[in-house]
């Protein structure tokens, strides 16, 4: 995974055109490395239900909630279970897979399915409204 950018990086975050793009394009932003990509990913006030039932309805909470799962340093693995648009809004449910070598030397593998609801902007660009990684 990319951890830093640098100055001479150009990497640009690729945006969900569709709720179906949604989960692949959250997993490239979070392969990244980068917090700020993955926290991109959120419209204005969204929340993200952490596995445990607590809740981070602002920026700086979600960030810390995501920091956990960056801080691994391992690859996400997403695979779309269902895409369910309304309109401008889509029920999300896509299993996920964190695996490798953790921080401690030791084998790491996490697993869950996500239900999300994602939002179309009106530049266009689908977000998450609520981010559930385990529900």
């Amino acid at each position: 995974m990319h951890s830093e950018s640098s100055p001479t990086d150009n990497w640009s975050p690729p945006v969900a055109r569709a709720a179906a793009d949604v989960p692949a394009v959250f997993a490239e932003r979070f392969n990244s490395g980068r917090p700020e990509a993955v926290a991109g990913m959120y419209e204005e006030g969204a929340v993200f239900v952490a596995p445990d039932g607590r809740v981070a309805d602002s920026p700086e909470g979600i960030a810390r909630a995501n920091a956990e799962f960056l801080g691994l340093g391992l690859p996400i693995t997403v695979r779309p279970r269902h895409v369910c648009p309304a309109g401008d809004t889509a029920l999300l449910i896509v299993d996920w897979e964190i695996e490798g070598t953790g921080p401690d030397g030791r084998p790491l593998h996490l697993q869950g399915t996500a239900t999300d609801v994602a939002r179309r902007g009106a530049d266009g660009v689908w977000r998450y409204v609520i981010d559930r990684p385990v529900g």
